[in-house]
C-alpha cells in the first residue's frame, strides 16, 4: 500500500515564498479553502490533485515534498531524548514525526537547547575548578553550529554551487589546474609557485604569490587554487550566505566561510551538471569519475552525496568519513539513514573494516531497525604525509543509498538484492537503536529498561524489556 504523504510544513513554505494567501493558493491548485488548510496542518496528506498543481501551476520540483528533513529532525530527537536528563517517559514516536512534520521550527528549537545544555554540562565538568571563577562562558561549540547548518540545508548551497558551475564553465582546456593557475596571474595578478612545506596553501597578498606544497596530489592542489578563488572573487557571496545562516557565534561564521570556500571549491572541480550526467553514464564509478575530473575518491563520492539540485536531483546518498578510532569525522545524509550526532557509528558497518583491506571497495547490503534497506559501499581514503617524517593520515569512507536506487550504482552488479538473508542488521547508535541479541552493543539503549539474572548470561549480561 502507498505511503500517504504528509507535508504541511512544506506545502506552506511554498505558499509563503511564492507570497500568497491560502485562498489564492487553493484556487490555483483547484482544492477548496479548508482542504488546503488541514493539508497545511497536516490534518490530511497532500493530495494527488495537489502534487500534479505544484507541477503544472508552478514548476515545482514534487520530489522536494519527500525531502528528508523531517526524518534527520526525528533522528535527533530521538537520539537527544534518550539523554537521562528527559528521565524514562518519552514521547512515542508518533510524536515525534508530528513535531518535526508540523513544528519543524520548534524541533530545531529544542535540539538547539539539548545541546547547550549537553555542552554546558560537560563543561563544567572538566571546569569544575573554575565555577566560582567571573567570566567563565559556556557557549555552543561553533563546530557543530556549521555541522547542523550543512545538515539542515541537505549539504546543497545553490547559490554558491551555480557560481561555482559558472566559474568552471569559463576555464579553457581539459587541465584545470594550469586554467585556474592562468586565471589567478590574469585576474587577480597572484602567481601560484610550487615549495616543499607541510603547508598546503598560503597566500601572500604583498607578494602576489600563492605557494601550494608539492606533497599533495594534483588533485588537492586544484581544490586548494579553487578554494582561494572562491574567497578572493566570491567573497560576496560567501558573506551574504554567511548573514543568511545566522550563527551565534564569529568563531562559527570564520569555520562555515571554509566550509562554503571548501563547497565552491568541490563544485569547480566537479560542476554540477556534468559531474550528474557522468556519474549516470559511469554508473557512479568512482573510479572513472575520478580519472575523468581529476579529482580525488573522496572528494567524488562527497559530491555525489551533494547532488540535490531541484529539478535535477541525482541519487540521493549517504556520505561519512569516520577515523580509526570509529569517530565520524564528516557526515551526511539525503537519504532516510541518519548518523548519530554524538559517539560514532555502529560497529557492525562495514565502513570500519576498509582499513583492513586498503584500497578495496567493499559492499554490504543493511537493514536498519526501522526496516529500511539499504546498498553501503565503503573504502580507505589514507593520506600520506607526502614525505617519510611526516604521518599518513588514515581515513575510511561510507557511500550507500537505499535499496531502491541500487541497481544504478555499478558497485551493485552480481548482489542478490531480493533475498532477505542478504541484508546484514546495522543501527545507528547503540544508545538508541532497539536490537535486542545485537553481538556489538556497547551500551544499553536509554529509552529501555533493563532485567539483569544473575544466574543467567548470554550474548548480554543483561535483558532489555
Amino acid at each position: 500500500m502507498a505511503q500517504k504523504l504528509y507535508a504541511g510544513a512544506k506545502l506552506r513554505e511554498i505558499r509563503q515564498r511564492l507570497d500568497l494567501t491560502q485562498k489564492d493558493f487553493a484556487g490555483r491548485l483547484g482544492v477548496s479553502l479548508s482542504y488546503l488548510n488541514q493539508m497545511e496542518n497536516n490534518h490530511r496528506p497532500v493530495s494527488a490533485l495537489v502534487v500534479l498543481g505544484l507541477a503544472q501551476e508552478f514548476a515545482f520540483d514534487v520530489s522536494e515534498l519527500a525531502a528528508g528533513e523531517s526524518e534527520r529532525i526525528v533522528a535527533d530527537m530521538r537520539e537527544a531524548l534518550a539523554d537521562p536528563v528527559f528521565g524514562a517517559d518519552t514521547p512515542p514516536l508518533s510524536d515525534l514525526k508530528l513535531a518535526a512534520s508540523n513544528a519543524p521550527t520548534l524541533a530545531r528549537a529544542f535540539l538547539t537547547l539539548h545541546r547547550a545544555h549537553r555542552q554546558s554540562s560537560e563543561q563544567l565538568a572538566s571546569l569544575n575548578e573554575a565555577l566560582g571563577s567571573e567570566g567563565v562562558a559556556l557557549a555552543p561549540l561553533p563546530w557543530e553550529e556549521v555541522r547542523d547548518f550543512f545538515h539542515y540545508c541537505d549539504n546543497y548551497v545553490d547559490a554558491v554551487d551555480r557560481a561555482a558551475e559558472h566559474f568552471s564553465a569559463t576555464l579553457e582546456g581539459e587541465d584545470k589546474l594550469g586554467a585556474m593557475e592562468a586565471w589567478m596571474e590574469t585576474n587577480m595578478s597572484i602567481k601560484v609557485h610550487l615549495k616543499d612545506g607541510p603547508a598546503l596553501r598560503h597566500l601572500d597578498r604583498e607578494a602576489g604569490l600563492l605557494s601550494l606544497s608539492t606533497r599533495q596530489s594534483r588533485a588537492s592542489m586544484a581544490f586548494q587554487i579553487a578554494h582561494q578563488i572562491a574567497l578572493l572573487s566570491h567573497d560576496d557571496l560567501l558573506e551574504a550566505t554567511l548573514d543568511l545562516a545566522g550563527f551565534g557565534t564569529p568563531t562559527a561564521r570564520d569555520i562555515c566561510k571554509v566550509g562554503l570556500a571548501n563547497y565552491f571549491a568541490g563544485a569547480v572541480v566537479l560542476p554540477y551538471s556534468a559531474f550528474l550526467d557522468a556519474a549516470i553514464d559511469t554508473r557512479h564509478d568512482l573510479e572513472r569519475l575520478s580519472t575523468r575530473f581529476g579529482a580525488s575518491i573522496e572528494q567524488v563520492a562527497h559530491r555525489l552525496s551533494t547532488l540535490q539540485r531541484s529539478g535535477a536531483k541525482g541519487v540521493p546518498f549517504f556520505f561519512v568519513r569516520v577515523d580509526q578510532a570509529g569517530t565520524i569525522t564528516k557526515r551526511h545524509s539525503a537519504t532516510r539513514l541518519q548518523f548519530a550526532r554524538f559517539g560514532g557509528a555502529c560497529p557492525l558497518w562495514n565502513v570500519h573494516r576498509a582499513f583492513e583491506t586498503p584500497g578495496t571497495f567493499l559492499r554490504q547490503l543493511a537493514e536498519t531497525p526501522d526496516g529500511i534497506r539499504y546498498f553501503c559501499l565503503a573504502r580507505d581514503v589514507s593520506k600520506p604525509g607526502g614525505g617519510y617524517d611526516t604521518p599518513t593520515r588514515r581515513y575510511a569512507i561510507g557511500l550507500g543509498c537505499e535499496i531502491a536506487h541500487a541497481p544504478s550504482l555499478i558497485y551493485a552488479d552480481g548482489l542478490d538484492l531480493q533475498s532477505d538473508h542478504a541484508f546484514e542488521p546495522i543501527g545507528i547508535s547503540c544508545r538508541i537503536c532497539e536490537r535486542r541479541d545485537c553481538h556489538q552493543r556497547a551500551v544499553p539503549p536509554m529509552e529501555r529498561s533493563l532485567a539483569i539474572d544473575h544466574d543467567r548470561r548470554s550474548i548480554l549480561p543483561y535483558v532489555l524489556n
